[in-house]
């Protein structure tokens, strides 16, 4: 019975996929339905406190995006890309992994794709070597991020109430997470610097040039915010957006600046939960009132819609697979319970397949890293294999890559004639493996 209901829940994340974050939210509904209906499961219960943490970054982000501040951030990042248009195989990848730590969202980087692939271009450099390594770094980041979906879900998932004992919080999480983050993509940038043929020697792309209008169509056009001019409203609410964040961090190293509140016969601080629920919000309301923020666009913002998408797809994923293992629990102990325990990499391996199944690291966070700590898991390496959270590179389905290859004018970053062999398959593999490796080594070292 178990390995039946394993297959339903494994049908409806493979049916999900097939139509993005909202048809994956949706259908693990349908899961959670034959589940309760047919094989008499208890409904779990949906990760309320991290969706609504979710809820509340997603605002301020969305905010931020309406006001201008996201505008802001992406022109200064094209100001240091064209500064330096010899390196931007190094610097692309390091400019996205800065917007999404900042932001907390890989899709705040699409603008930057046809401004990588310009640059290259008229630098004479094959655009896949940056934009590839470009579109995973501006993932990887995720888990380095703040105010990410993926680390806000951790540091639910490792707080004190959960059982645990030591209350992870998120600056010791962002200790490991952000330097192995920028381990992962130095190595997977220093790789790209000689990946595919020079475009001088690239046959493929030598006979495009032979057409002019495939000429016209590769160089002709330029696409920069170098030459926009923003309101001041947009460069306050940039920085009302990083004194959140400074203020998220602050609170999250010194839990005495904290509120204590007596639980179960215990003073304790309030949690980074309603912590960064309340800083987003306030974050969020400043920019509105202070910025000229057109409120009712808010929730027409690309920020918005995406994070609105992600919320959908941790409701029904995390609450499916829940039900699931809770059911389970016991048999699942006495099965994986030795293995996990003597073999945590394990844990990495299914963490990376479920990221691939739901396009999501927050939303396989939250199915596997739960079940990983029923399991017996120490939570440092629920730390320790944080950046395995990101897998859905592996088949070139996901946003950002399609988005990467379609803004590539010359053709070079693209999908391969196996489906697997596409352009984000090895700077991905290269960077989540090494940011696991720097991962596992700081939290050996200093925890």
């Amino acid at each position: 019975m178990i390995t039946i209901e394993f297959v339903v829940i494994l049908l409806c994340l493979l049916t999900g996929t097939r139509f993005g974050g909202m048809g994956l939210g949706l259908i693990s509904g349908i899961g959670l339905f034959i589940l309760c209906f047919v094989f008499g499961l208890q409904p779990g219960k949906p990760p309320v406190d991290v969706m609504l943490t979710i809820l509340a970054v997603i605002g301020c982000a969305a905010t931020l995006q309406t006001a201008g501040g996201l505008n802001v951030m992406m022109q200064f990042a094209e100001r240091l890309l064209r500064k330096h248009p010899q390196h931007i195989t190094l610097l692309a990848p390091f400019t996205t992994w800065m917007l999404t730590f900042l932001c907390g969202t890989g899709h705040v980087v699409y603008t930057m794709f046809p401004i990588i692939a310009d640059i290259a271009l008229k630098k004479g450099i094959r655009p896949e070597r940056p934009m590839a390594v470009a579109s995973v770094a501006s993932q990887m980041a995720i888990t380095a991020s703040p105010v990410s979906v993926a680390v806000v879900s951790l540091v639910s998932i490792l707080a004190a109430q959960h059982g645990i004992g030591h209350a992870w919080g998120i600056l010791e999480i962002l200790a490991v997470s952000v330097p192995a983050s920028l381990f992962g993509v130095a190595i997977a940038a220093l790789w790209s610097l000689r990946r595919g043929k020079d475009l001088a020697d690239d046959m493929e792309f030598q006979e495009k040039l032979k057409d002019p209008k495939q000429r016209e169509f590769i160089y002709g056009g330029t696409e920069t915010l170098m030459n926009q001019r923003f309101p001041k409203q947009a460069y306050w609410s940039t920085w009302i957006f990083f004194a959140g964040i400074a203020v998220v961090v602050l609170l999250g190293a010194f839990p005495d600046l904290r509120p204590a509140f007596e639980l179960k016969g215990k003073m304790t601080a309030l949690s980074m939960n309603l912590v960064i629920q309340m800083m987003m919000l306030i974050a969020g309301a400043v920019m509105l009132m202070a910025c000229k923020v057109n409120a009712s666009a808010i929730s027409n913002g690309a920020v918005f819609k995406a994070g609105m998408v992600a919320i959908f797809a941790v409701f029904g994923v995390a609450w499916m697979s829940d039900t699931f293992f809770q059911a389970h629990l016991d048999e699942l102990k006495l099965a994986l319970e030795g293995v996990v325990k003597s073999h945590p990499w394990t844990y990495a391996i299914v963490l990376f397949l479920v990221s691939k199944l739901v396009n999501s690291q927050a939303a396989a966070l939250t199915a596997v890293a739960p079940m990983g700590l029923m399991l017996g898991i120490d939570p440092k390496m629920l730390i320790a294999f944080f950046p395995a959270s990101y897998g859905y590179f592996v088949l070139p389905t996901y946003p950002s890559d399609l988005a990467c290859i379609g803004f590539d004018r010359s053709g070079t970053t693209r999908i391969g004639k196996f489906i697997i062999n596409h352009s984000f398959i090895l700077p991905g593999l290269i960077g989540v493996s090494c940011a696991c490796a720097a991962s596992y080594l700081l939290v050996q070292t200093f925890f």
